[in-house]
């Protein structure tokens, strides 16, 4: 065990420090299909601890990556053998609720799950969530600015975080643990950490922002035969449901097809064969005013042909069995592997001719062999797409990058939903954020880490 190693150990204790075999038998990505390369992973206990070891590494000059869930589809948490990780899992406290102003403190390495359960005790709601919220942490989705499913109707994580501390790489602790929803006093130094990857500081604490729990929520998948209709249905439910409309998930059927009625892992809701499929949620606070008004909101929209067939769930079983078609991300990376996974944003109405331009070049270059899944949030303008060229290699796998992130620029679209940049999308940042951007964005950082400890070569390389 080298010095380092040796004085970090007497800060967090030997439960705190995995080196060697301990620390290679961990995961290096969710599915479990790396390992950790790391020399060592440090799991501090608490913010004064971390604090200690990140001045001991600003000394050394060394580098750390933090790391939570591991659910980031971009390589944002991927170690070197000289690197460090930094892990918050030993910091999954949740302190105190407020069920009157609506807030929650929590350490960065609780499980977001774990924090829509203490919420929902109180009859409240912890509004971010996605399919990996069983495993996800409330640090990583802070440090990714993570979206999902319910961004139509909550905006992303930073909308649900009103405070926040984070470690500096030099082992400062700025803690900006605001509880109030309305602070304009100077600058806002919590967005600095939110959405920045880990590499400008470590978030270890946050103020979340809850919302009443609804008292009623209904689910359908409907069936549709054209991009057109999709929309219309959009506008319709915006009109007719406001901000009842907290989901609006959309599956192209070459994700319906293969996932939901081929792939046996499921019972499909619907037959296959429609052009898209529309996931959506509701809810209110007059359950049974609030099924009627949303039956009747789709049954007009299936008199007037805007969708060609509809499953309204009956119960939370139901609407369960509907959310796991939609969630069944590993399923759809067992079908579509080996393959490239894209998560861009662009107007809703530029999508049609977006996916077709990506189908037709795509079609160009590997012809049917290639796999090529649509789905996304929709409603709120975030496109998931998977490509698997066939054959599969790095040279295919940089050209469906280019035909995805190329088309995005006639539209002015972000190669980053939601996932963030990592590893993975460095070299395509530029087609999303102007040359004077990335240049304060370096003095950012500059600024905030001048040795370049945190999270090195990540989002600006």
């Amino acid at each position: 065990m080298t010095d380092l190693l040796t004085q970090i150990a007497a800060i967090t204790g030997p439960q705190g420090l995995l080196t060697g075999a301990d620390a290679a038998a961990r995961a290096g990505d969710w599915l479990g299909l790396s390992t950790c390369q790391a020399k060592a992973i440090v799991r501090p206990a608490s913010t004064a601890e971390l604090s200690q070891i990140m001045a001991l590494c600003h000394a050394a000059g060394q580098s750390v990556v933090p790391a939570g869930g591991l659910t980031g589809l971009v390589h944002g948490a991927d170690c070197t053998p000289d690197q460090i990780q930094i892990s918050l899992e030993r910091m999954r406290a949740i302190g105190a609720i407020d069920p009157v102003g609506r807030t929650m403190v929590v350490e960065a390495g609780v499980v977001v799950q774990a924090v829509q359960e203490a919420a929902a005790a109180q009859g409240l709601k912890f509004a971010v969530d996605w399919g990996a919220r069983g495993s996800a942490t409330i640090g990583g989705g802070i440090a990714t600015n993570a979206g999902g499913n319910s961004v139509v109707r909550y905006g992303m994580m930073r909308e649900s975080v009103l405070g926040l501390e984070a470690v500096l790489a030099d082992g400062t602790i700025i803690s900006s643990m605001n509880v109030l929803l309305k602070n304009n006093a100077a600058y806002d130094l919590k967005q600095l950490f939110i959405g920045s990857e880990g590499t400008l500081g470590i978030v270890t604490r946050a103020v979340l922002r809850l919302h009443p729990a609804p008292l009623s929520v209904q689910t359908a998948l409907l069936a549709l035969d054209s991009f057109g209709a999709v929309q219309a249905l959009f506008v319709e439910l915006g009109q007719q449901l406001g901000s009842g409309l907290t989901a609006f998930e959309v599956m192209w059927n070459n994700f319906y097809a293969p996932l939901a009625v081929a792939s046996g892992r499921h019972t499909p809701p619907l037959p296959g064969g429609h052009s898209h499929y529309v996931l959506l949620q509701a809810s209110g606070t007059d359950p049974e005013a609030d099924a009627a008004r949303f039956e009747a909101v789709l049954g007009r929209a299936l008199e007037a042909g805007i969708t060609a067939d509809a499953a309204i769930a009956a119960s939370g079983a139901q609407a369960d069995a509907m959310w796991r078609v939609r969630d069944d991300i590993e399923g759809l990376f067992a079908y579509a592997a080996p393959s490239v996974t894209f998560d861009v944003s662009l107007p809703i109405v530029a999508m049609e001719a977006y996916v077709a331009e990506v189908t037709r070049t795509v079609r160009a270059a590997w012809g049917d062999a290639a796999k090529l899944v649509v789905f996304g949030h929709i409603g709120d303008g975030n496109l998931h797409l998977i490509i698997g060229p066939r054959p599969y290699d790095a040279a295919a796998r940089h050209r469906a990058e280019e035909i995805v992130y190329r088309a995005l620029v006639p539209y002015n679209g972000s190669v980053s939903a939601e996932h963030g940049i990592g590893l993975e999308k460095r070299e395509w940042l530029a087609i999303s954020r102007s040359a004077a951007e990335i240049a304060l964005m370096r003095t950012l950082k500059a600024a905030l880490d001048p040795q370049g400890i945190l999270n090195p070569g990540k989002v600006l390389g």
